[in-house]
């Protein structure tokens, strides 16, 4: 399935459906009117208090008939919205909602859902109320109410549970199917935890918003409620998603280890690799949110605090007129002129007139010999651009050696018997040339990184990864990525420029291939070990 958030998908139109199916059986029903009912949202308030009626008294073990529906609505109505209704209206007004807007009079209610794996629409059935027969006080026959599955689905869907909340049982959620392994629910739960995260940096970002605009309009309780919504959510949140990533990762490496060396992993194997790598990046994705959410919940602090302070003071200035405080006083006594610099000093912000303070004298003074150290040592600056440039061109330098190892590969696969080559014949002719060995593996990270990208992609065209790249902005300059390294040797290498397809497998039966004294990053020999895989070019045709 190409879109995967598809998958799903009838399971959530049924949620939208229970709202649908009900404002179509309400809308257009002159009956409300008769009971001076005119406003759809005063319709659909005293539908949901029945239904919350009906379910208290399910919840209850206690019968629901017309009558106790009618004697509800009548209380209901006297206490809050009073319209003019006696009591035999307000049981046929109950017996109009249950029966026709709940009950669809009888008939059958349906919502069709896109079922996108199937390619065609699904059905799905959908009842709010259901009845049963009861006898009361043993000798009279009366229907009772209660609610159905969606029924209730739909009142707990009003009135969910609290945002911090909902982020703990996600993530309880999340941590449980992590452990038994079903990586398919276990991504869907971390993107719900994901959504749930960036929900509430962008509450942080309106509210932040609305008090740049005009802090009065925000009101303590809003305040209070959104800082105590971040706290519970950057409380043992990082830490907790950080060990999850440590876990997935661990996961990842042994399935990629198993499909190098070991054997070739099955359809399911690779099912949850590909689960585990989602898994992976929604993580990474999580632990950043988290990060901003903490940077903005201190931004928020330091906002209202200095907004509120700033009105404060914008309270206790003092205002008063030029003419009357200082034109007319001048002109009473100009010698009042000799003194205008103390008017008019605060208006340029001018440091007062030090004083000595003779406490400061009995004070125990320090050596000032530490203070001319921090001043020696503050002169003493970093080049931080000297810095970036080199660490740019060390990046520069790992990339090029990337660059040579694949190029070298593909060369040898290029020159070889019908355009492929396997590892245990490039060893063989890198066993005698040091150069060429030298080109094909750098080190021993960098050739491990290049052969686990190549088996993991298989199939590469040049022609899709090129519509890719001019699709897609890409924003980690500086880091090997197998797709934007192999177009850059194909687009600069003559000999490979008609070059359609790269495909790489692994050969089952084709044993182990070793290349002894091999370079790492620190400088030790190490011996590469590792399955026989071959590589295959196809140029285009003609």
């Amino acid at each position: 399935m190409q879109y995967e958030f598809l998958k799903h998908f009838p399971k959530r139109m049924k949620n939208v459906g229970l709202y649908t199916v009900l404002i179509q059986n309400s809308l257009q029903k002159l009956t409300w009117k008769q009971y001076g009912f005119q406003k759809t949202d005063e319709q659909f308030n005293l539908i949901f208090a029945v239904m919350l009626y009906i379910m208290e008294q399910s919840l209850r073990e206690e019968n629901c008939t017309m009558d106790d529906i009618g004697a509800y609505i009548d209380a209901v109505n006297v206490q809050y919205f009073k319209k003019d209704m006696s009591y035999e209206d307000c049981r046929r007004l109950g017996d109009f909602i249950v029966n026709v807007i709940l009950s669809n009079e009888g008939r059958v209610m349906h919502f069709d859902g896109y079922d996108f794996e199937e390619n065609a629409y699904q059905s799905m059935h959908i009842s709010y109320v259901a009845n049963k027969i009861v006898y009361l006080d043993q000798d009279f026959k009366r229907t009772s109410y209660y609610l159905t599955d969606d029924g209730y689905n739909l009142l707990l869907a009003t009135l969910e549970i609290e945002n911090n909340m909902k982020l703990t049982i996600h993530e309880m959620i999340f941590q449980m199917h992590l452990e038994k392994q079903s990586y398919d629910k276990a991504a869907d739960e971390i993107k719900n935890v994901f959504n749930l995260l960036r929900i509430q940096l962008q509450k942080i970002q309106e509210a932040m918003g609305k008090i740049r605009r005009n802090a009065l309009n925000y009101s303590v309780r809003d305040y209070e409620q959104i800082l105590h919504e971040n706290l519970e959510t950057i409380d043992d949140t990082k830490k907790k998603f950080q060990n999850y990533r440590e876990m997935v990762k661990s996961r990842v490496q042994e399935l990629e280890e198993t499909n190098i060396n070991v054997r070739r992993l099955s359809p399911k194997e690779e099912e949850k690799l590909q689960f585990l790598r989602e898994i992976e990046w929604y993580l990474n994705r999580t632990i950043d949110e988290h990060q901003k959410i903490l940077g903005s919940h201190l931004d928020l602090k330091a906002l209202y605090t200095r907004e509120l302070e700033d009105l404060t003071r914008m309270s206790l200035i003092r205002r008063f007129s030029l003419r009357t405080e200082l034109y007319d006083k001048l002109l009473e006594n100009p010698a009042a002129l000799e003194e205008l610099e103390y008017f008019l000093r605060p208006l340029f912000n001018q440091d007062a007139e030090k004083a000595y303070n003779l406490n400061k004298a009995f004070q125990l003074q320090r050596p000032v010999r530490r203070q001319a150290e921090e001043d020696i040592e503050e002169q003493i600056d970093f080049d931080e651009e000297a810095w970036e440039r080199d660490q740019e061109r060390l990046r520069r330098e790992k990339l090029k050696r990337y660059e040579e190892s694949m190029t070298c590969l593909l060369e040898q696969a290029v020159r070889a018997e019908n355009r492929e080559i396997t590892l245990e014949q490039a060893a063989a002719q890198t066993r005698e040339d040091e150069e060429m060995r030298g080109r094909l593996i750098p080190n021993v990270e960098i050739f491990k990184e290049i052969m686990v990208e190549l088996i993991k992609n298989r199939e590469m065209e040049i022609d899709v990864l090129k519509k890719e790249r001019s699709q897609f902005i890409q924003d980690r300059q500086g880091e090997f990525q197998i797709n934007e390294m192999l177009l850059q040797i194909v687009e600069e290498n003559p000999g490979l420029g008609d070059v359609e397809r790269i495909c790489v497998s692994r050969l089952e039966h084709g044993g182990a291939v070793t290349f002894p004294g091999i370079l790492n990053e620190h400088g030790e020999r190490k011996d590469i070990r590792c399955s026989n895989v071959r590589i295959s070019v196809y140029f285009k045709e003609g």
